[in-house]
């Protein structure tokens, strides 16, 4: 779907910002009035235990070392189970490993797997099941765009690059039931990288007899608490419990469903019909009726999420720092928060979000204690510089979003604030599937929407996403050697306060570069029914369905 903005008049500051306002609340009420989709069709009446879910899309791969979205991460959460899991508020608890121990130079950890962890199929869950998983993530023909977050691992980035065979990882298994991890560099938040979806264990026979047919119903065999039943795309994914799960006599839930709604109206309408019992987001438009109706079954928390737009650097314009720091520049975050979100956002000024104990405050962008006015007379000179603007071409962008009333309603607005500096914006709408497949497939765009949640808190987790060796999730294609250095030098720092001043100075370096506009901080906007035992808010927003219940 393409949508132009007309261009509107222009009368002073404050007319401006009233003609705005008037024109994102009409471009948003265009938007409202959406048909009554087709009810989801219930469960037959049972005493079974089922969560019925609704999910913001579907899943684009059940591969964990293809998977990049939260929408995967749901779902491979609940089928595999690593070394280490997080319990229903977030802390690290024991997984497959029952225990482990780390030597003095915190550089090799050892795990002691339980004896009774198993397959879905009954096999023994072993060490080189771990070994074997690990090896195919940095295989460069494995093509994972992932597999840097785990970089940690001692050779792994040279394996992932081809210097190195698989067999020169830092992963061995000495026997069965014991798995030897060697780190390069000792990293403080390593056992909260192993509760991420690339450091599951994988079974070797399953994947060699289907080969990428191995995700399919049937074919699937899976190590976490529940398995695969049924996968119809844009209808519904099923699992069921794992029998043969360690714990599953403990495990409440028979069967969990997913549901495709990337609409969030039509979500919010089955919630309150009873269709399903969670979702993870609200659309903006209704969050007074949804605080008044629903009152503490929707729960907003602090989360660890950034909300940005991503420039593609390859190309003109957007390889000019002018440009990017002018269309940065003119955003007024604070309106988007408040009125766009109603208050369910922060507005985003720094690149990682705030929260982050180890990282402390982070750092801003330098023209956050700007006037509007005095933003808006830079970003134009800007433009002038660059060549753009009343003496020079039309600056045009192209927005692409995800479909969601919540995306489009900001890009319309962002679009309206671009306006006013003599740029001209169109939108571009796709579903998530197909959204998070063009930016992987690394197509040319102007502007892409793009959000990010930490896998664990640490400030890396966001930092590590411009580095230039990240070809998987550097989306901007940024590249810069001083960027590069600082992130490499923060890696081999031993002490927490110098990496933490290293981190800072590559976050500060990034904002000022401006691949990445920073636009609102995340918090966690979840609609709960009272039916559901044993949901906590947690700064991850990780809600596993092996500590859920249902209530009659």
């Amino acid at each position: 779907m393409n949508v132009s903005i007309q261009q509107a008049q222009s009368f002073g500051t404050h007319g401006r910002t009233l003609a705005r306002r008037l024109l994102i609340k009409l471009l948003l009420l265009a938007g409202l009035i959406v048909p009554f989709p087709p009810p989801i069709q219930a469960e037959p009446a049972t005493t079974a235990q089922i969560w019925q879910r609704g999910e913001l899309g579907d899943p684009g791969s059940l591969d964990p070392h293809k998977a990049t979205t939260v929408i995967e991460g749901h779902v491979l959460a609940e089928l595999y189970e690593g070394l280490v899991i997080l319990d229903a508020e977030g802390r690290l608890q024991p997984g497959v490993a029952s225990h482990w121990c780390v030597s003095e130079d915190r550089r090799v950890y050892r795990f002691h797997l339980r004896p009774d962890a198993q397959w879905s199929n009954g096999d023994k869950v072993t060490a080189q099941d771990f070994v074997y998983a690990f090896r195919r993530l940095m295989d460069p023909k494995t093509g994972a765009p992932y597999a840097n977050i785990l970089y940690t691992l001692k050779n792994a980035e040279k394996v992932n690059k081809g210097q190195l065979p698989v067999e020169a990882l830092g992963v061995q298994a000495p026997a069965d039931d014991r798995l030897e991890i060697t780190l390069d560099e000792p990293v403080p938040y390593l056992l909260a990288q192993l509760t991420h979806v690339t450091a599951k264990p994988l079974h070797r026979r399953s994947i060699e007899t289907y080969g990428s047919d191995f995700v399919h119903p049937g074919h699937l065999v899976t190590n976490g608490p529940f398995m695969l039943a049924e996968f119809s795309p844009n209808d519904r994914l099923v699992l069921v419990k794992n029998p043969h799960h360690y714990d599953a006599a403990r495990i409440g839930l028979d069967k969990e469903i997913f549901y495709p709604l990337e609409d969030r109206s039509a979500a919010l309408r089955r919630f309150l019909a009873g269709e399903i019992q969670s979702y993870s987001d609200v659309p903006v438009d209704q969050i007074r009726f949804v605080r008044r109706t629903l009152g503490d079954q929707f729960k907003l928390a602090p989360n660890l999420g950034t909300y940005y737009y991503a420039l593609d650097t390859r190309r003109p314009p957007f390889d000019d720092i002018r440009v990017r720091k002018a269309l940065s520049m003119v955003i007024d975050r604070d309106f988007l928060a408040e009125r766009i979100w109603g208050g369910t956002m922060e507005p985003g000024y720094s690149f990682v979000p705030p929260g982050i104990e180890s990282y402390g405050t982070p750092a801003e962008l330098a023209f956050k204690d700007k006037t509007p006015i005095e933003r808006e007379d830079e970003a134009k000179k800007l433009l002038a510089e660059a060549g753009f603007g009343p003496s020079g071409k039309t600056l045009t962008v192209e927005i692409r979003y995800n479909i969601s009333e919540n995306h489009r309603a900001t890009a319309v607005a962002v679009a309206d604030m671009w306006k006013q500096i003599g740029v001209e914006t169109t939108l571009v709408a796709s579903d998530a599937t197909s959204h998070y497949a063009f930016m992987h497939e690394r197509r040319p765009f102007n502007v892409l929407r793009y959000g990010w949640f930490a896998d664990f808190p640490d400030a890396e987790n966001f930092l590590f996403l411009a580095e230039s060796g990240n070809k998987g999730l550097n989306i901007s294609s940024f590249s810069n050697e001083t960027y590069d250095s600082l992130m490499r030098d923060a890696a081999q720092e031993d002490d927490a306060t110098r990496r933490t001043a290293l981190l800072h100075q590559a976050e500060a370096l990034l904002l000022a570069e401006g691949p990445y506009v920073p636009l609102l901080i995340f918090k966690s906007k979840n609609l709960i029914s009272p039916k559901l035992r044993g949901w906590h808010t947690n700064a991850l927003d990780v809600h596993r369905g092996r500590y859920i219940s249902i209530a009659p």
